[in-house]
């Protein structure tokens, strides 16, 4: 199976970048990283192919998928037999936001009155 061309605009580190990274191991897979925060013209290059500005997005054989998981990466690379299934599992979370975007505060009171 030949392997895709692959490039993926990506935060250095970020949930949903790394989940991305996470699916490019399990299925050892070549890509390009796009540094889309220290590197400005990269960031326009995404936003002129993906016409969006949210990350990431990952760039298969010329498709632009904008604004993805690793786990729909995974689902279009699998749907479009680009890949085929690996019982390797992926070495970090694929659909899980950017720390700083973790919902915070106390757990919700299940403690209900009438």
């Amino acid at each position: 199976m030949n392997k895709p061309k692959i490039i993926a605009y990506l935060k250095p580190s970020c949930g949903w970048s790394q989940g991305v990274r996470a699916i490019m191991k399990k299925y050892d897979l070549p890509f390009e990283d796009r540094d889309i925060i220290n590197d400005p013209r990269q960031r326009q290059e995404m936003i002129e192919k993906s016409g969006q500005m949210l990350s990431p997005c990952v760039e298969v054989n010329g498709r632009m998928l904008a604004d993805v998981s690793g786990d729909e990466v995974e689902a279009y690379m699998l749907a479009n037999a680009l890949v085929g299934d690996s019982v390797r599992p992926a070495d970090a979370p694929t659909n899980q936001p950017c720390a700083h975007e973790m919902p915070q505060g106390s757990p919700m009171n299940l403690n209900f009155r009438r």
